[in-house]
């Protein structure tokens, strides 16, 4: 088949995928063509919106008119997953997924693969590290498919700004391909050092007598943007603004935020005032997140509030606007977001309106990066001595690093075949590991280098997305003449007193839950703490309560000035926070009164959680019994086991709080200064209520989360 003939039928399915009068763009042609007819290696970096699906569309169905086998596409999210599957169907392509939300499907899915039913799979990363599917699934995908596709790929590079430790395993699929299985990479954010480590690793395997890795890379503007940055001087401003001005904006739109939390707060801010409006997270229930998705896609909904577990991939045609509650540490992450609007629109509303807090919350995120060199050293020595597969739980009590974290390192231990993923865990595999300090300190410093970045975009005077661009090492970035510092047209920083007050109520309501431990961890016993199993209902604490959560949108600044590590903590509490205590105890709701405080003890002097039991004591005319006794200092643990035991001789009541405590006779209001996994309340909860607690009632000033 010629190239004339074979892009005719090219262009004859892409006008059943996107119109009439649809025709290739030049590269999406290059693209196809050293797909089908080369059988090469292809990384395409183009825009969003610029027609990426299309070329692995429009591929898969021309390799299969030539007898060719299924495409397998390696697609990072669920929203990502459920677009492209919708995408598929209009250019005429059979296409299914495999995915943590269908495995009750995958059998079938599997067998409709195997007689040739479907034309393109989609395969969640994560499923490469199931060893189930990476031992039966993976070899049968290598041997028999027609073309691989990596979407997102810069999630393969370590230097891309969403690294995922899942996409490394592709070097294995890489691997077992066939030569002439040729393979496509697609992304709209890489910059030049991104490029190179995808190029790179797509060589994985190939027929070195080829040619490598063909780049496409196009300009990065996006003609319908209005990008604009507006500085509000605090945030029940930046709120009274938002709700002043969303009627305004055109269409539905996303409103991201950096905490979920403050995605929480916002969305129900909005639809108090009358707004539709969602919350969408990574705490949101599945279920939810595809209702929340649908009603957006539908206008529905006048904005989804949400964090970035909403980014890659997102595709509403229509999308009015972007808005970021806070700016995201990066200016390539800002660029990928933005990206959700204006793909089928004129003109779309980029707007910016930056927090005092993002730096703070910059560097928390950026406290989570590889741990050190002792703390990995330990996990595989733990590993090594094993008699047999160990699992991430019983990993907890051993090595001091949170789920999240812990199961991020042991999937790059595994790309790097130091561990293996079996049934029933993880195991060593003996090779010698090297700790590549000087790559992740590289790595840390790109980090900081990008923060630094986004703060110049903030007060940069230029073109914005000229800016963005440049990020991008996008060699056409020129001024775009649209965004505020190009025309000089700003949004007004007015808000009417009307909404600044709304927001200043919603945001100044006090009052979080803090629900109880219930369950102690798993492996205390290696541990020296001879717990297992649910908590006693004699020893447990009930619900309790906090002023308000270090991450919320309003009290959050306030209690981070109060708690802030490093500077004495006040003599007094500030009249406001005294204000929100009285009216989170007021509101509670309990059975029964509590009869009397007790303050949870501190190594320092100047102990805040004190002062918070001797002011409530006072104002509430409640005898305040005393302080549980610290008797060591707590060292910060990163997971609950590690945590427990770290807490669990740390506490004691002396003989005559002891006997005050069974004396009082009815619920014990327990007080301390932040509550953050809830152990310390659970542990000093157990001791006061085998002294005779009938009830323990922790209330807290602030919440971490």
């Amino acid at each position: 088949m010629d190239d004339e003939v074979l892009r005719e039928i090219a262009e004859d399915r892409l006008r059943s995928l996107a119109g009439p009068g649809a025709r290739l763009r030049e590269d999406q042609w290059r693209a196809i063509r050293s797909l089908v007819v080369d059988r090469h290696r292809v990384l395409v970096v183009q825009r969003t919106g610029w027609g990426k699906s299309a070329v692995y569309f429009l591929a898969t169905a021309l390799l299969r008119e030539l007898g060719e086998g299924p495409t397998v596409i390696i697609s990072p999210l669920l929203a990502l997953m459920r677009n492209q599957l919708a995408a598929a169907e209009g250019a005429g392509v059979r296409a299914a997924t495999i995915n943590s939300a269908n495995t009750t499907e995958w059998e079938d899915i599997q067998e409709s693969v195997a007689v040739g039913e479907v034309d393109l799979l989609l395969v969640s990363p994560e499923r490469l590290n199931n060893p189930d599917f990476r031992d039966t699934v993976l070899p049968s995908l290598a041997e028999n498919a027609g073309l691989l596709v990596v979407d997102e790929a810069h999630c393969v590079s370590d230097w891309g700004h969403d690294f995922r430790p899942d996409y490394r395993r592709l070097r294995s699929l890489l691997e077992g391909l066939d030569p002439d299985v040729p393979v496509l990479a697609t992304t709209a954010t890489a910059n030049d050092r991104v490029v190179r480590d995808v190029a790179d690793q797509l060589g994985v395997g190939a027929d070195t007598g080829r040619e490598r890795t063909l780049v496409l890379r196009g300009p990065l503007d996006r003609e319908s943007l209005r990008l604009s940055v507006l500085r509000l001087p605090d945030a029940e401003t930046r709120l009274g603004w938002l709700a002043e001005n969303l009627g305004r904006l055109p269409g539905s739109g996303i409103i991201y935020t950096l905490t979920v939390s403050a995605a929480e707060d916002v969305a129900t801010f909005l639809r108090e005032r009358g707004f539709p409006a969602s919350a969408y997270s990574g705490r949101t229930d599945p279920e939810d997140r595809q209702r929340a998705e649908a009603d957006l896609l539908a206008n529905r909904v006048k904005a989804l509030v949400a964090t970035s577990a909403l980014g890659m991939g997102f595709d509403k045609p229509d999308l009015g606007f972007v808005i970021h509650l806070g700016a995201p540490a990066s200016p390539i992450a800002y660029y990928q977001q933005v990206g959700r609007a204006g793909r089928g629109v004129e003109r779309a509303e980029v707007l910016l309106l930056p927090q005092r807090e993002d730096a703070d919350i910059w560097r928390y995120f950026a406290s989570l990066a590889f741990p050190p060199e002792p703390v990995v050293r330990h996990l595989l020595s733990v590993l090594a001595e094993a008699d047999g597969p160990v699992s991430t739980t019983a990993l907890e009590p051993r090595v001091d690093l949170n789920r999240g974290r812990l199961e991020v390192v042991l999937k790059v231990l595994d790309v790097d075949g130091a561990v293996r993923r079996v049934r029933g865990g993880w195991e060593s595999t003996g090779r010698e590991w090297t700790y590549d300090a000087d790559r992740y300190g590289r790595i840390a410093e790109a980090r900081r280098s990008e923060q630094s970045a986004m703060l110049d975009y903030l007060a940069h005077d230029g073109c914005r997305m000229e800016f963005l661009r440049r990020q991008l090492d996008d060699p056409d970035a020129a001024p775009c003449g649209r965004c505020d510092n190009c025309t000089g047209r700003r949004w007004s920083a007015g808000v009417s007193e009307g909404e600044r007050a709304a927001a200043r109520s919603r945001l100044h309501t006090p009052g979080v839950s803090v629900q109880p431990r219930r369950q102690w961890p798993t492996g205390m016993g290696t541990l020296g703490v001879r717990v297992s199993g649910r908590i006693a209902e004699d020893e447990r604490t009930e619900p309790g309560r906090a002023l308000g959560r270090l991450t919320d949108v309003g009290w959050g600044s306030r209690l981070r000035g109060l708690l802030r590590e490093g500077e004495p903590a006040p003599t007094e509490l500030p009249e406001d926070v005294v204000r929100g205590c009285v009216e989170v105890l007021a509101s509670w709701g309990w059975a029964t009164r509590p009869v009397c405080v007790v303050a949870v003890g501190s190594s320092r002097a100047d102990s805040l959680s004190r002062a918070t039991a001797e002011r409530i004591a006072t104002i509430g005319r409640l005898p305040l019994l005393g302080e549980v006794t610290m008797t060591r200092p707590v060292a910060r643990r990163a997971n609950s086991a590690q945590r427990l035991a770290s807490l669990w001789e740390a506490f004691a009541l002396d003989d005559g709080l002891a006997q005050r405590v069974a004396e009082a006779g009815g619920p014990l209001l327990l007080v301390d200064d932040r509550v953050d996994t809830g152990w310390t309340f659970a542990v000093v909860g157990r001791l006061l209520r085998r002294a005779g607690a009938p009830q323990v009632l922790p209330f807290a000033l602030a919440a971490t989360s």
